[in-house]
């Protein structure tokens, strides 16, 4: 990914070790340095899509009321840097080269996995920094995701829950919300967005069984009806900034000091970039969107019907998909009778999907994007309605180098 070259001695593919979950390995490598993780409080927020979203709002609300305040997400789009911001922004290149070639040896003695590795240095580097509280994105399922092992997570916020990563969680959506719940323990205050029925059914009995309070809310109401105006584009992010909202309510009331103007002003002033963000190319407009999942298709399908161009057109899609997502559902979501689609592929280091099999397991018509990406971008523009480019994160990174803001 571009902007990664610095780290790359350091921090060893993903792909390689594959995913290995498990808490044991990180507990043991945190107690070795001493529990940097038991320095300051934490809030976990886990789910399937809007997990990014709900920790950078929540993040902003936290700073904006003056607690020195951190955040750590994943993936990143252009540096490591991006996963850990601290309490005065994101850290520091050197700082976090210095902190991975220190754990050199802590990781291999305890065979930790590339996740656990930048997950120990972000604890560390959080320590450091004198960060009074953290927000801690779960970075896959939850039970066993290495945030878990945080020891004083107070509160305790979900995203919407929805199928992907079925080869690691589970084929159905109560078996994943059951590893998304295994975070949910007592002595915590956990807040929800409304949920499909299984996942809903699986939360509660998870919150009951373990006797942490669970809070459900609906979305914010539109600017233009009283509701917060957002830094976040999107009406999908009035639910994000609800949930955010609970949680910031919830911290409160564990004695934070989270006033209602530091709520409006951290849903105001929070971005995270990739997610409906519109940008240029050649000074033409178009969509930037990591929808990579059938649910994030969904939503983002439901958000471009909202659009005055939203129906009749024909629309440009660029997409590139990773070989393991169910791009075929995806589709299903996306596309409208008469849409054009080009299929291009991800950096060398990640399998995807071309557009042959694609064409062959879904049943649209599809292009073969080129290599040139600038060339793709120039047939993408030339679009009736608003043109999109999704998919996979990695293909948002390549892409937002070549793309100019719309400020």
């Amino acid at each position: 990914m571009p902007g990664s070259d610095p780290f790359s001695d350091l921090i060893a593919p993903f792909s390689r070790r594959g995913v290995d979950l498990g808490l044991e390995r990180l507990q043991a490598a945190l107690a070795e340095l001493g529990h940097p993780e038991r320095r300051f409080a934490a809030v976990q927020v886990a789910g399937t899509n809007g997990k990014g979203s709900i920790s950078t709002m929540l993040q902003a609300i936290a700073s904006a009321a003056g607690i020195r305040c951190g955040l750590y997400t994943s993936p990143h789009l252009l540096s490591w840097c991006e996963r850990i911001r601290l309490p005065d922004g994101l850290i520091q290149e050197a700082a976090l080269q210095r902190l991975l070639q220190e754990l050199q040896p802590l990781a291999l003695r305890h065979n930790l996995t590339p996740f656990e590795l930048v997950t120990a240095a972000a604890m560390q580097a959080f320590a450091e920094a004198s960060a009074e509280l953290v927000v801690l994105e779960v970075g896959l399922g939850g039970r066993l995701d290495a945030t878990t092992v945080h020891p004083d997570r107070q509160v305790l916020a979900f995203a919407s829950i929805g199928l992907d990563h079925t080869e690691h969680l589970g084929p159905t959506i109560a078996a994943i919300a059951a590893e998304k719940a295994g975070v949910l323990h007592a002595g915590a205050i956990a807040v929800s967005g409304p949920q499909a029925a299984e996942a809903m059914a699986v939360l509660r009995q998870q919150a009951e069984r373990c006797s942490c309070p669970l809070r459900w809310v609906e979305p914010l109401a539109p600017s233009h009806q009283g509701g917060p105006r957002l830094g976040l584009q999107g009406e999908l992010q009035r639910l994000n900034a609800a949930v955010a909202v609970g949680a910031a309510e919830a911290l409160a009331e564990r004695g934070w000091p989270i006033s209602a103007a530091a709520i409006e002003a951290g849903l105001r002033q929070a971005r995270w970039p990739g997610r409906l963000e519109q940008r240029l190319f050649e000074g033409r407009p178009l969509l930037l969107d990591g929808a990579h999942n059938p649910p994030a298709a969904e939503a983002l399908r439901r958000e471009l019907d909202q659009r005055p161009d939203g129906h009749g057109l024909r629309r440009r899609w660029l997409i590139g998909m990773q070989r393991h997502k169910d791009a075929p559902a995806l589709l299903q979501s996306l596309l409208r009778a008469g849409d054009e689609v080009r299929v291009v592929a991800l950096p060398a280091e990640h399998s995807s999907w071309s557009a042959a099999e694609l064409e062959a397991a879904s049943g649209f018509s599809l292009d073969a994007g080129g290599q040139e990406l600038t060339e793709q971008l120039r047939w993408l523009i030339q679009s009736p309605a608003l043109p999109v480019a999704c998919g996979s994160l990695y293909l948002v990174a390549e892409l937002l180098p070549l793309l100019q803001a719309t400020d």
